[in-house]
């Protein structure tokens, strides 16, 4: 979602907020350990962001749990897209990545 109210276009400065639901479809319980983020704005520039779990938190889900959380992102264009991965640890002991899909992030109007 645009943030006007905490953007300035003629700054070429555009804020998002999004919220993410993560859902533990498995057999096992996981504990989300980091994040990584590949963000594009509309000029091709990529950002890659990474660090230790989500909004402060690294929640552990038993399986058919979910965990909400929202965040935000700053870009210089009015367009871009983000995806990345969450690095997870199972009950088990061992860790996999569970893709996060594209997100598209534009200005309202911005797109067709």
């Amino acid at each position: 979602m645009y943030m006007p109210e905490h953007s300035d276009p003629a700054r070429q400065r555009y804020v998002f907020a999004y919220t993410m639901v993560i859902r533990n479809q498995g057999r096992l319980g996981a504990r989300l350990l980091t994040r990584h983020w590949i963000i594009t704005d509309a000029d091709g520039s990529v950002q890659e962001v990474r660090g230790d779990g989500v909004v402060g938190e690294r929640p552990f889900l038993e399986p058919g749990a979910e965990y909400r959380y929202t965040s935000g992102s700053l870009l210089p264009t009015p367009v871009g897209s983000m995806c990345g991965s969450y690095r997870m640890l199972a009950a088990d002991g061992h860790h996999f990545e569970a893709d996060i899909p594209p997100l598209t992030l534009a200005v309202p109007g911005a797109l067709h």
